[in-house]
């Protein structure tokens, strides 16, 4: 994608999803952390992103599919911190609830809800049903290892590890 192809679907992926950015109960997930240093919310923008980009080049719905990976994490809590009432297994039970919550919130089509509700298959037993629902499964576990690997890249251990790794490589070469 050249720079100018990419600035125009960069401003056609905002306008899709404008109102979900605008929406105050979205904007909540900032305060939420969803890999590390990432909020929910920078998370879901990226997958997002993806889920728009992939979309368009297949022929795909890339509407539904950018719509729905700006929500597709819209739990609005720390999974991290227990709470009474609120049971663990947290990867196999938060997309129901946004799913709910994204309900409440915005006319939701039949495939972007499914995108929604299976992003963590196979965790989510039943498949798919729309091609979109299996490339947000990607775009979300990419951007999850993106974000861990950031994370990690900040670390001592990480730089130590790949110093030994380089020197270890030189060597044997």
């Amino acid at each position: 994608m050249n720079k100018k192809s990419l600035e125009i679907s960069a401003i056609e992926f905002k306008n899709i999803i404008k109102d979900i950015l605008e929406n105050e109960t979205v904007k909540q997930m900032n305060n939420y952390r969803q890999h590390y240093d990432t909020s929910c919310y920078e998370h879901c923008f990226k997958v997002a992103w993806y889920n728009y980009v992939l979309c368009k080049k297949l022929k795909l719905d890339y509407v539904s599919a950018a719509r729905s990976g700006m929500i597709h994490d819209l739990f609005l809590y720390d999974w991290r911190v227990p709470q009474p009432g609120r049971k663990r297994l947290h990867a196999f039970r938060h997309p129901r609830i946004a799913l709910n919550n994204a309900i409440k919130l915005f006319d939701l089509n039949e495939k972007e809800k499914d995108i929604i509700l299976k992003h963590m298959w196979p965790l989510t037993v039943v498949p798919p049903k729309y091609a979109e629902s299996y490339i947000i499964t990607l775009s979300d576990k990419l951007c999850a290892l993106q974000e861990s690997a950031r994370h990690y890249q900040k670390s001592k251990a990480f730089r130590y590890a790949y110093v030994f790794l380089s020197l270890l490589v030189i060597r044997i070469f």
